[in-house]
């Protein structure tokens, strides 16, 4: 159970006056602000000179902070080396992929690899802890900014090494290698490690280099943000994490592995509300505990020009409240105060770079208010999911490399057509490395690989015990390396469902139709796998007509005391819902988000995601926190409104 929600800003208190950041502290305090988040780009100021190290400024701010009664997330600047390191030691500076050094006037550019570079960052996040371990108003670290691999990675001497030697430890030798990534083809075998080269953007990329190479750069990018953990754990630094932004072929499990709390970023435009519940599900899962936002968008982005214009009326209170409402803990802006000179001049704020208040200001103010009211059921209640939705980092790099359907974005892929379907449910979303435990419906769609982080035993031994696993279209096709499998196309879930795969057409130039067993039409798109049952299986929904009439495209089989539903196509959200089997948490129309919360007290929040008048259908009477209004049978939800709804009858049970 959680203590308290954290709202705030990202703050920058080495661009102004001591005068102007009392000012800032009395801003806070008139909007409820609770949070500032600060640091992440002054090790200039931190360290003007090289070994001479200078935070008595930053320390008052903290402490000035911390007698207003405010928060600090205090940032490791390693993002932004100061110009007198990149200038000294120029090997710091990442090789772009036109090998090209990255120039001294950027951020995020460093080399991951380079021994000087780990060595400065030790030295500067070491007397950063030294300074602020122990200090009352941190409340947690974040180190870095935006954690990726920049440009598809670094490519100088010392990366391409490190990569060489990572493959021979993989690989153990050439050969197997060759085997591996299919090298016979097109006459590319390698004659020793040495010839590896990474792949180059400009040119036609091999899959199984491109996937080698991304692991590769996500590995430093682990072991990076790892050894600054390491230090600030060392001292005594808890809730440490990175910011990391969504679901970008990183794998959250493994560089929030030996971190405390899951720290995410977003910027979607006001349009995409709703689909940034499917990132809060996601989060909320790494660790099976609150997460944290640390920036998402308060008004228009901007760094040379604005764009993604002004926010519509409401919006910022809804994004305020949605990551609360999904698990996290702490939702904080960019930025504070905008910034007056430098780099992203044209960025929206709480407050402009003159100290006056935007209206997006007293949304924010609004939602402070209101989610203090609502402190004890937000923190003393919790999500609890029946249902959980596979998102695999390896599919998604596989696809990256391999997309095999025209347009394939794995990521959209998976939200549109699968998620999209349970805005009225409590649903996990997890990677592979997830237990299983607790759940009863699995879906893994475009799970490119099964054989990996023992999901394919752990899965069917959760099918046994009485799991029902709807898995496909196109799961199960490829090994971890972006190779095929020539046995079958399905290699494990052909055997495991009782199918013999017929046809796979993984193009939308037709348009075929289906129907399930009892007659009712099926609605399927995107790709096409016809499947021959086997006997102990039945198939759920045939193909209609044309080329794969009578074979099935939904096909199911017992397995112990649970069921696994293989399915050869997309199909539409309302009969995916249909073989879930599951009831809604309530009937709400499209536009609402509802999260059931149990714990001591059990109830139900349903925010407003799309600027237009929605409803709720109650199975009983409902107290709302926010208006102090009792409901039964219906609420109607205005544009972009949140409703808190306590349950207030002897049955406490809610549909999750």
């Amino acid at each position: 159970m959680r203590g308290r929600i954290y709202l705030g800003a990202a703050y920058y208190p080495e661009m102004w006056s001591e005068d102007e950041i009392e000012k800032d502290i009395e801003r806070c305090r008139q909007l409820g602000v609770n949070t500032l988040r600060v640091g992440e780009f002054a090790w200039g100021k931190m360290e003007p000179r090289e070994g001479e190290f200078c935070f008595g400024w930053l320390k008052n701010v903290v402490d000035k902070l911390y007698a207003a009664g405010i928060y600090t997330v205090m940032c490791t600047p390693t993002a932004t080396p100061p110009r007198w390191l990149l200038k000294k030691y120029p090997e710091t500076r990442m090789v772009m992929h036109d090998l090209i050094r990255a120039d001294v006037s950027s951020r995020c550019h460093t080399c991951k690899t380079s021994p000087v570079m780990r060595e400065k960052n030790r030295v500067i996040v070491t007397k950063m802890a030294e300074v602020f371990a122990g200090h009352p108003g941190i409340v947690g670290w974040q180190i870095d900014n935006e954690i990726y691999p920049y440009s598809e990675g670094c490519y100088c001497e010392k990366c391409r090494a490190a990569f060489r030697s990572l493959l021979k430890e993989k690989f153990g030798s050439v050969d197997a290698l060759n085997e591996a990534w299919g090298m016979t083809r097109w006459s590319l075998t390698y004659d020793s490690f040495d010839d590896v080269d990474p792949p180059y953007p400009r040119q036609w990329r091999h899959p199984s280099l491109r996937k080698a190479w991304h692991d590769f750069q996500c590995a430093q990018i682990k072991s990076y943000v790892e050894e600054q953990a390491d230090i600030l754990h060392r001292f005594g630094c808890g809730n440490v994490g990175t910011d990391m932004m969504a679901q970008n072929y990183l794998s959250y499990y493994a560089v929030n592995e030996k971190l405390d709390v899951v720290q995410f970023n977003h910027y979607n435009p006001a349009k995409d509300l709703p689909d940034t519940a499917f990132s809060y599900d996601f989060l909320r899962c790494v660790k099976d505990k609150p997460f944290w936002v640390m920036e998402t968008q308060v008004g228009w982005n901007g760094s040379e020009y604005a764009e993604c214009g002004y926010r519509p009326m409401g919006n910022c209170y809804a994004n305020t409240w949605l990551p609360i409402a999904r698990g996290g803990e702490m939702n904080l802006y960019w930025l504070f105060r905008t910034h007056p000179d430098g780099h992203e001049l044209a960025h929206g704020a709480l407050f402009s770079s003159a100290g006056r208040a935007y209206r997006v200001s007293e949304e924010v103010k609004r939602a402070a208010q209101d989610l203090a009211k609502c402190s004890d059921f937000l923190t003393q209640t919790k999500i609890e999911s029946r249902i959980a939705l596979h998102y695999s980092n390896t599919a998604a790099e596989n696809f990256m490399c391999a997309p095999i359907l025209k347009g394939m974005d794995y990521r959209k892929f998976v939200l549109e057509h699968f998620y999209a379907a349970f805005r009225h449910y409590n649903v996990d979303v997890i990677d592979t490395p997830h237990s299983l435990n607790g759940y009863e419906v699995l879906l893994s769609p475009f799970l490119a690989t099964v054989d990996e982080n023992d999901l394919k035993e752990r899965v069917i031994d959760w099918v046994k015990t009485g799991g029902t696993w709807i898995v496909g279209p196109m799961s199960d096709i490829m090994d971890e390396n972006v190779r095929k499998y020539t046995d079958a196309p399905y290699r494990f879930l052909e055997e495991l469902a009782g199918v013999y795969t017929k046809y796979q057409k993984p193009v939308a130039n037709d348009v075929f139709k289906a129907r399930w067993s009892d007659g009712m039409p099926c609605g399927i798109g995107i790709c096409y796998d016809a499947f021959e049952v086997k006997e102990g299986t039945k198939s759920l929904a045939d193909y209609d007509r044309d080329e794969f009439g009578g074979l099935s495209v939904v096909a199911e089989r017992r397995v112990g005391q649970g069921r696994v539903i293989l399915v050869g196509s997309v199909i539409c959200p309302e009969d995916l819902l249909r073989l879930v089997g599951k009831k809604p948490i309530a009937e709400a129309s499209r536009n609402i988000i509802l999260t059931a919360r149990t714990g001591k007290e059990n109830g139900i929040i349903a925010v407003e995601t799309e600027n237009r008048e929605g409803y709720v259908v109650l199975d009983g009477e409902y107290f709302d926190l926010l208006t102090e209004k009792t409901y039964k049978d219906k609420i109607e939800m205005v544009p972009y409104s949140v409703a808190v709804l306590q349950k207030k009858s002897a049955d406490t049970s809610i549909n999750r």
